[in-house]
């Protein structure tokens, strides 16, 4: 299958894509917005529905007008988890604009699907170029303010004690979100966008306590699942994202296997020790 051109486009853009969210996905699990990328996912499917009106890529409606929710939806709140109403009124302005781009026009049936459920082997080599440049960028910011993000992200309540700009942070964080979802919606659609965005992470979670460490499990994970999922659609012609979220799914639970039997042997390890120190007192 690597001799197609549309495959290698698909491996690119598709593990770029994954890593990205992997990473992402870590702070999206630890500050609690998960829903939040779900909200992203509908937004971007109108700023996709403008853009295919329009004639445009759908790449660029879907990242307009998700960077725009972002920033409406960071600036009327003051923390993410207070946000319930901000986030009500721009999804539903942006999904009003979305019912009324799809009334104007006939033809959209066939983008709608692949915006809904994903089109990564449709990718062209210049669209590759650009998912691997914002990814690219993404983590390249992620990495950069990775020490104030995790602080914030993992101990809020000590990141205001500490006087950090937390306000900031947030917005800052959702567009990073924003954009990260927006290139998502182009390998698993705008049904299962959280999929890479969360599922990874609480692997990884469930695996690691370590943050360095939970990055890139999640990032890792987050690439295989789209590995199998392009290398199983290429054989069996059913949906790359059914098998995507498939993987994703079983390795979750296996995560959560793996985490109980550590836990049992952690709580057999630390009962047998307590007659031994009750006998050395």
């Amino acid at each position: 299958m690597f001799q197609y051109e549309f495959m290698q486009n698909a491996l690119l853009a598709g593990s770029a894509i994954a890593c990205m969210c992997g990473v992402v996905g870590v702070f999206v699990i630890a500050r609690k917005v998960g829903l939040l990328a779900h909200v992203f996912s509908d937004i971007g499917f109108s700023g996709g529905a403008f853009a295919v009106y329009m004639g445009w890529n759908p790449l660029t409606g879907l990242l307009l007008f998700t960077t725009l929710a972002s920033l409406a939806i960071g600036g009327l709140g003051a923390k993410v988890y207070r946000r319930d109403t901000a986030i009500s009124v721009v999804l539903s302005i942006s999904l009003g604009l979305g019912l009324l781009f799809l009334s104007l026009s006939t033809k959209l049936a066939t983008a709608m699907f692949s915006l809904l459920f994903g089109s990564i082997v449709g990718v062209s080599s210049t669209q590759v170029w650009l998912l691997l440049g914002l990814s690219a960028a993404v983590l390249l910011l992620v990495v950069a303010g990775c020490r104030v993000l995790a602080f914030d992200s993992f101990d809020p309540a000590g990141a205001e004690a500490a006087g950090l700009p937390t306000k900031a942070i947030s917005v800052v964080f959702i567009l990073l979100m924003s954009v990260a979802v927006g290139e998502a919606m182009q390998v698993v659609g705008a049904l299962l966008v959280f999929t890479l965005m969360t599922i990874p992470a609480a692997i990884a979670r469930n695996v690691t306590r370590s943050i360095a460490g939970m990055m890139v499990c999640s990032a890792v994970v987050s690439v295989l699942g789209v590995w199998f999922g392009l290398t199983l659609s290429f054989y069996t012609n059913i949906p790359v994202s059914f098998y995507i979220a498939a993987t994703e799914g079983v390795l979750y639970f296996a995560s959560l296997a793996l985490q109980g039997v550590r836990q049992r042997i952690q709580f057999r390890a630390t009962t047998s020790s307590i007659p031994e120190r009750s006998s050395a007192s």
